[in-house]
């Protein structure tokens, strides 16, 4: 990737010299799983969540078009991939380590200032105003909005506070235990969760941990299957986009791509446990979430992640 002109994002929180406290993925839906419903801030914007919510899983129209509509403003939209989290005290924002702006937290930096600066463009365009995440860096375990968070949860995106979580140790997995090096690679990862930032600023997630709470496990899995493979597309419209100012070399979309396909549910039973077991995907197969990586990627339009109509 081509990310020397590319600005670093203001809205890095490093808690890596805290000593608290870390792979899996996704979001962490506070009741994601456990049917707990989340809060959402303002009474009006319940009744919109709900709207947009029912407008993309039923109709399929674009989320933020859809907000457009009901709305003159952005949506402030709370939600969080695991399940039965409680909503835990507040972290305190940690300066320790503050200061530190090492090459791994640089890359991270400029990645998500081109999220944010793709995401701003696309919410303009449709007449609102893009709510950046902020994204937590830590090292072993730190407190989350959703619970704990260790290194072996992975990455992954809290609706209760709206951040995203990684231990840069994750890499290091992804590219020696998953086969998925590269710069693009980490980035895709950071994208997908930015992607899920996304489904809830528009209302997919609060209406998701609505449905789930009269769902079967399995009818749960496999919507879960779907909200994931859409934050794959979102990523794949950053992607283009990314690609469009320039910013992406030969062999980076291969990258992502790889990332995608090592990472899906198929791969890694097949990794660790031998045995593919399809009822108990969360995240898609491989096959899957490098198609609808790419499907964004190729299209760079919204309209085209609607993953929750017909077959994925």
């Amino acid at each position: 990737m081509r990310l020397d002109g590319q600005r670093e994002s203001e809205n890095v929180e490093d808690r890596r010299s805290d000593g608290s406290g870390g792979l899996g993925g996704g979001f962490r839906p506070a009741g994601m799983g456990g049917g707990r419903g989340i809060p959402l801030k303002g009474g009006s914007l319940v009744t919109i969540a709900v709207i947009v919510g029912i407008g993309w899983l039923v109709f399929g129209i674009n989320p933020i078009q859809m907000l457009a509509m009901v709305t003159g403003g952005g949506g402030g939209f709370t939600q969080s991939e695991d399940t039965s989290y409680q909503q835990a005290p507040s972290p305190g924002s940690s300066q320790t380590g503050a200061g530190v702006n090492d090459a791994g937290k640089q890359f991270v930096a400029k990645v998500l200032g081109s999220t944010e600066d793709v995401w701003s463009d696309i919410f303009k365009s449709a007449g609102e105003t893009y709510q950046p995440t902020p994204l937590v860096l830590f090292t072993g375990m730190t407190r989350s909005a959703c619970g704990q968070a260790s290194s072996a949860s992975g990455p992954f995106y809290c609706p209760l506070d709206k951040k995203v979580y990684i231990d840069l140790a994750f890499y290091d997995e992804l590219k020696r235990r998953f086969g998925a090096p590269g710069d693009m690679a980490q980035a895709y990862v950071i994208a997908h969760e930015v992607g899920h930032h996304i489904q809830d600023l528009t209302g997919i997630l609060p209406k998701f941990n609505e449905m789930r709470a009269n769902m079967s496990k399995a009818q749960a899995n496999e919507m879960s299957v779907r909200v994931e493979l859409q934050a794959d597309c979102y990523a794949g419209v950053w992607a283009n986009r990314t690609d469009q100012k320039g910013m992406l070399e030969a062999g980076d979309i291969d990258e992502a791509l790889n990332a995608a396909t090592q990472i899906g549910d198929d791969a890694i039973q097949k990794r660790t446990q031998g045995v593919v077991v399809p009822e108990s995907f969360t995240h898609g197969t491989s096959a899957q979430r490098s198609n609808w990586f790419k499907r964004g990627y190729q299209s760079g339009d919204l309209n085209q992640c609607n993953t929750f109509s017909g077959q994925i």
